[in-house]
């Protein structure tokens, strides 16, 4: 089994007026991320894609919608994480069976302080029960949002036991150390840090790309970085996306990606956000166009797909 490799944009969930998922605009966006976006592929349903304000029903036909549609699934993973054992179970299996390339997992995040043992136990039970065929699991380590993290023991004790199925790791921790140590300790999987700043910062460091919030907005830019990262364009290019990262960062992410998109696509309805999460105030709005007049986004004549 092969893994998910290069630039992956963790897709922002664009949502009608009752706060249902709207799919038509899900379907577009998606096409615009693989082609003129730069993407190497789409991570659905993440944190950016505000996976866990769904249900699972309303998860399952977000992916249904995704693989009716024709674009190509083994550029896709989906976030099939949850806290509920029984959940998680269903989401990676309708992930396999819809033929999603990957299932991102995160660890059971409601209970603290859980045991390696514990964790071990749940992880191998998804990857037994609902694994197979092309479907790679990867972890999705993210402590600064769970509260319970993928020890590094337990990574390579489950990619010991389950070599093919258990595919790579989302290192969301933005922990440089950490990251550095997951390619050294386990090789066997992809690692890949949840920011381009990481790529940036070693380009030649082993990762197998990243999967990213705000490679919704500049993943072409990372994308030409991340192809030529061996020289001096390339990091120039890695350079450009991450000053653009760097100001979105100094707002709500999630709005402030989903802000950037309703302007890059002409569609005010992608400014809407799942609560409890909120929109950009006018204030931080006006804040962020002006940081981001300063950097390469708004002279590349990138342009999204209109809605």
């Amino acid at each position: 089994m092969g893994s998910l490799a290069g630039i992956f944009a963790a897709a922002a969930t664009p949502l009608k007026a009752d706060l249902n998922i709207d799919h038509d605009r899900l379907v577009r966006h998606c096409g615009w991320l693989l082609n003129e976006g730069g993407c190497d592929g789409v991570n659905l349903l993440g944190t950016t894609g505000e996976a866990t304000s769904f249900s699972v029903e309303q998860r399952l036909d977000a992916m249904r919608a995704i693989a009716e549609s024709g674009l190509p699934m083994q550029r896709f993973m989906v976030g099939t994480g949850a806290a509920a054992l029984s959940d998680a179970l269903r989401l990676t299996s309708g992930a396999r069976e819809l033929g999603f390339a990957g299932a991102l997992l995160l660890p059971p995040f409601y209970y603290k302080d859980i045991a390696d043992e514990s964790l071990y136990a749940y992880v191998a039970r998804v990857v037994e029960k609902a694994g197979g065929g092309k479907l790679g699991v990867y972890l999705y380590h993210i402590p600064q949002v769970s509260a319970v993290p993928y020890p590094i023991a337990v990574v390579e004790r489950l990619a010991q036991a389950f070599p093919g199925a258990l595919a790579g790791i989302k290192d969301s921790s933005g922990d440089l150390d950490h990251a550095l140590e997951l390619v050294k300790r386990v090789p066997s999987i992809a690692v890949l840090p949840g920011s381009e700043i990481l790529l940036a910062k070693v380009p030649d460091a082993g990762f197998a790309g990243c999967i990213s919030a705000t490679t919704n907005i500049n993943g072409a830019i990372v994308a030409r970085g991340w192809k030529a990262r061996d020289t001096d364009a390339g990091r120039a290019a890695l350079k450009a996306a991450v000053a653009i990262r760097e100001a979105i960062a100094q707002f709500p992410v999630i709005p402030a990606v989903k802000w950037l998109l309703a302007e890059m696509q002409g569609d005010a309805e992608w400014r809407r956000v799942h609560p409890p999460l909120r929109a950009l105030t006018d204030a931080e709005w006006t804040r962020l166009r002006s940081l981001l007049a300063e950097t390469e986004l708004f002279h590349t004549g990138q342009q999204a797909v209109s809605a």
